[in-house]
């Protein structure tokens, strides 16, 4: 259970609020920006599962420099009817995250989305749903 509660940690890192520009105090680092891009994704729910994006496996990387955040995102069928919707949804998570500004969501098929990608909060929370795995 210890393996389960460090990779949830590490996919939903603490946030911490920053200042929004220099007279308030420095601008936060690239990786803290990252930790707070990684927290916003992870409240964005996939539209078809009970279950969010990060938990579900979904988000490949993240990256940010000079205020542009990009994400690397996947969906589990390449037919998936929410795609576009999903996009928007990460776009405005990341929008919302203090210091950043310009967000570019990249999907990638490669490699492919399986079972093996979800988080254990993730498994509980679809055999939660009834979904079985």
């Amino acid at each position: 259970m210890a393996g389960g509660a460090r990779e949830a940690a590490a996919v939903q890192p603490e946030t911490r609020p920053f200042a929004a520009d220099e007279d308030e105090g420095p601008a936060p680092a690239a990786s803290d920006l990252e930790h707070m891009l990684w927290a916003a994704l992870a409240r964005v729910q996939d539209p078809e599962l009970p279950i969010g994006i990060v938990d579900l496996g979904l988000v490949y990387g993240v990256r940010v420099e000079e205020g542009r955040a990009e994400v690397d995102l996947t969906h589990t069928a390449i037919g998936c009817p929410a795609l576009e919707m999903m996009r928007e949804d990460v776009a405005a998570a990341a929008r919302s995250v203090p210091g950043i500004d310009d967000v570019c969501v990249r999907t990638v098929w490669d490699p492919p989305w399986t079972k093996a990608r979800l988080t254990p909060r993730g498994r509980m929370a679809l055999r939660a749903s009834g979904i079985s795995l």
